[in-house]
Formats: C-alpha cells, structure tokens, sequence
C-alpha cells in the first residue's frame, strides 16, 4: 500500500550489458558506444570506427534491423555482427487502434515486464506518447498508471526502441524532415521521466541526433509532476519544450491528488519553471491541467491560476484536460460548461487555455488511462489472442 506523500526510491536504470543469448542489442547505444562495444568484441580501433558510422546509419537513418541488408559493410562481417549483436525492437504483446485513429501498443522487454506507447495522428502532425518506466511512483490520484506499481526504470534501448517500433509501424524509414506522419514526441507515457534522468537523455539524444532519427528538440516535450532539483538540469542537458503536470492551484489540493506536491511545493515548482534554460515566449512551458468535478474546477481556480503564472513572469500555455475516468475512480469529470467557463476565464487572464480533445478513451490510450494490460488481463488472456493473431496469420 502506497504511503501518501511518499517518493519511492527509484530503480537504476540498467547498464548496457548482453541479452540472453549473450548478444549485445545496438538500439540505444550512442556512437562511442557502438564502437566501444565493437572493440570489445574484438575489432582493433580503426575498423570499429569505420564500422560504428556505418552501423549507425543503417540503425537509426534507415531503420534497418538486419546486418545482410547493410550493404556497405562486408559480407564476410555479417555473420560476425549477428553472433555478437542485435538490433532489436520491444515485443508487441497487443497493438489497438480506437475509431479515432489513436493507436497504443502493449510492449514487453526482454525480462517480461510490460508497458506502453500511443501515437495520435492528427491533420497536421504525428505525436507518440512514449513511456519513461515500468509502471510509476508518484500515485497522483486522478492517473490510472498511477496505481500501478513501479517496476523499474526503461533503458535507453527500451525508450529508443519505441521510436523505433512507430516509425516501423508507419513506414517511415529512412529518416527524412519532410511528409512524415510522426512528427512530435512527447515524454508523457508511463512514469516520471525525471526520476529515470540518464536513460531520458541518452535516448532523446539520439533521437535528435541530425545523422539518424533527425527530431528537432523544438518537436519534443518531456512532462514532469515537478521533480524540481531536476528541471535545470534537464533543460541544460536535454533543452526540450517542459510540459508541468500542475492540475490545481492551492497546497491542500495539490497534496490530495499530486502528493509530490508535498516535497516541492506549488511556488517551489513556478520559480524553477521561471528558471528553466531556453524558456520564453516562443518556447512557452506547457502546464497540464486535469479537470475535476467540484475539486479544481471553480472559477476562483481560473483566477488564481492566472495570478500564479503572471506572478512569476512564465511564458505559459495552459492544457485543460477533460478527466479520463476508470471504473473505481475517485473523481468525475467536469461538465463541458464548467470547462469552458474555466478556459474563458483564462484566456480573458491573457494566457492560452484550449480544451484537450480526448483520443483513444476507447483503447485506454487517453491522458492518464495508460496501465498495461499486463494489470487488467490474465497473461493466459493475452497468450491466447497472441495465438489467435498467429493463427489468422497462417
């Protein structure tokens, strides 16, 4: 049982270290440490610089997963790569698709443990909600992956490896800056992504990275619940749009349904926003707003969130979020004119407030719905679809 108010301590991420089958999967790694893997296998410096270039081109420009299909390198290296490497891609347990076109995908490591990413497709860009860990430690109330238990931290392999898996899904390899249907990433899946820090960095590195997946960091957002001795540093080290999960605006709400709140408080939370590197009015700091019935919804709510952001000088763009229930939830959502009613206040503050349109409610794929599966179905459940689809297929 969760205490209230208490932070867990987080897992470590996991080293780099062989699979299994005592192979090293290439996802994930930058290219120092392509080549340093490949020189422990046995290369002398000059060929595992040579070939750490061209691997990472074929890995994270073309999407490649094969070592034949690399066809710059030697023949005679390819069965020497494949008996030391892998370049490897999360294992889909379930992929749904929801009338609105949403899409989530059921994903499983290499150690069984399981989790998930969305990708909303939208008339003018592409957005794959990526998660940061297994699970989540924060038990904010109104968030259904909050009641899940935190596993442990996703490697840089395993959050790359979602990117990955999108652009095979949507048949976009190789990289290119125009016409592609994945256009944003947004840090907001499962977990806090800045209490899983290193592996959050490594992994956006690559995926900004101009030579391979080629995102702009103007194109990512990361969220977090307010970890604040961490804010700084992500913008120095990662310098990608800050999304705050700030949902209400007194100490005693925000202590009910973010207990984070209890360690870094709401002005704790607003100076080191005011204080994050790169922030101004083009790059505004998104602040994420749930809606909640008769709990965080009044007009003097509206107000006080105004007075908040002008108080510290925030370049800010405010998402309201119409609350996404689940059976046994404790809060409802407002009314539709109580959330436009909170919005007009907003604006008229002078700060953007649109309503978040909800997408994927059908799948479980919408804002704070995200927990695998794994939880809500037997595992002989989900092996017997797995073997229905294989069926189908043969």
């Amino acid at each position: 049982m969760p205490i209230p108010g208490h932070i867990d301590p987080v897992p470590v991420a996991r080293a780099v270290q062989p699979r299994a089958d005592g192979r090293v999967d290439l996802v994930g790694l930058a290219r120092p440490e392509i080549r340093a893997a490949l020189e422990a296998a046995g290369l002398d410096a000059k060929q595992a610089k040579l070939r750490s270039k061209q691997l990472w081109h074929w890995i994270y420009n073309r999407g490649v997963t094969e070592f034949t299909a690399m066809t710059d390198i030697a023949k005679a290296m390819h069965p020497w790569l494949a008996e030391h490497f892998v370049v490897g891609r999360p294992e889909v347990v379930e992929a749904q698709v929801s009338t609105d076109g949403t899409r989530k995908w059921l994903l499983r490591s290499d150690d069984g443990q399981d989790y998930e990413m969305v990708f909303i497709p939208d008339a003018d860009r592409g957005t794959l909600c990526v998660s940061s860990q297994v699970g989540c430690t924060l038990n904010c109330r109104f968030c259904h992956t909050g009641t899940m238990r935190l596993v442990r931290n996703l490697t840089a392999s395993e959050i790359v490896g979602q990117v990955m898996l999108a652009r095979d899904s949507l048949g976009e390899w190789p990289s290119q800056p125009e016409g592609r249907m994945l256009t944003n990433i947004v840090m907001m899946g499962m977990g806090e992504p800045l209490y899983n820090f290193d592996s959050v960095r490594d992994a956006l590195s690559i995926v900004m990275d101009g030579d391979g997946l080629g995102l702009s960091k103007r194109r990512i957002t990361l969220s977090t619940s307010g970890v604040v001795p961490m804010m700084a540093r992500a913008g120095e080290e990662i310098g990608v749009n800050l999304a705050v999960s700030l949902h209400a605006v007194t100490k005693e709400v925000r202590d009910e349904i973010v207990p984070l709140n209890r360690k870094y408080g709401i002005e704790e939370l607003l100076q080191a926003c005011a204080d994050y590197p790169g922030a101004n009015n083009a790059r505004r700091i998104t602040f994420e707003y749930v809606m909640l019935r008769d709990k965080n919804d009044s007009d003097a709510d509206a107000r006080e969130l105004v007075r908040l952001l002008k108080a510290y000088k925030l370049p800010a763009k405010v998402n309201l979020i119409p609350f996404n229930p689940w059976p046994g939830a404790p809060y409802e959502c407002s009314t539709p004119e109580r959330i436009r009613a909170f919005s007009n206040i907003v604006f008229e503050g002078g700060i953007s407030a649109p309503v978040r349109t909800p997408r994927g409610r059908d799948i479980d794929a919408a804002c704070g719905q995200l927990k695998t599966a794994a939880e809500k179905k037997s595992r002989a459940e989900l092996d017997r679809q797995a073997e229905e689809k294989l069926a189908a297929l043969s």
